[in-house]
């Protein structure tokens, strides 16, 4: 299923050709990216939810193939294709919203992905909600995506109780 999704992102991308303006939106491209890697750096011994891997070997394999081919993809084609009025901008994040809520219902289904420690997939919706207009707000206004990213961030590690520990202490002996 993962290389499935992949498959059909990198497949649009072509079709669209989205991929010639990617400079136009590289810095959005990695905002994703690094958003993602934050995610698993800081939740790595905590996960919240973990995908069961088709034919990609192991749970990090599978998250660095979204991280690197599809997220990129994900960006490029949503906002090489944003509309100019606020009416059919609404709906634009609705279509991309109701997309990727409706692959995780079917990753869900399908036993390709799984929740712990109190996440569910009515917050993945709600993640998923924020995620695709801070998308758009750091395409426009980088610095205020930045700055509302980090509360955002704090807010969901304090609900889920996530533990944050340096993965090696430094030991001064």
């Amino acid at each position: 299923m993962h290389v499935v999704i992949t498959i059909i992102v990198i497949l649009a991308v072509w079709k669209s050709r989205t991929y010639k303006n990617w400079k136009l939106y590289h810095t959005t491209m990695l905002y994703y990216a690094c958003g993602n890697l934050a995610y698993n750096f800081l939740c790595a011994n905590y996960l919240l939810w973990k995908f069961n891997p088709d034919f990609l070997v192991n749970h990090t394999i599978t998250e660095m193939v979204y991280t690197f081919v599809v997220f990129p993809g994900t960006i490029l084609l949503f906002l090489g294709h944003y509309p100019q009025t606020f009416r059919k901008q609404v709906v634009h994040n609705g279509v991309w919203i109701f997309i990727y809520i409706g692959i995780e219902y079917i990753y869900l289904v399908t036993d390709r992905i799984y929740y712990q420690y109190g996440w569910t997939y009515w917050w993945s919706v709600i993640l998923v909600a924020v995620m695709f207009p801070m998308f758009r707000l750091h395409h426009t206004r980088p610095l205020l995506t930045y700055i509302l990213s980090v509360p955002i961030t704090i807010i969901l590690l304090w609900i889920f109780d996530v533990p944050v520990n340096t993965p090696m202490e430094l030991r001064l002996e």
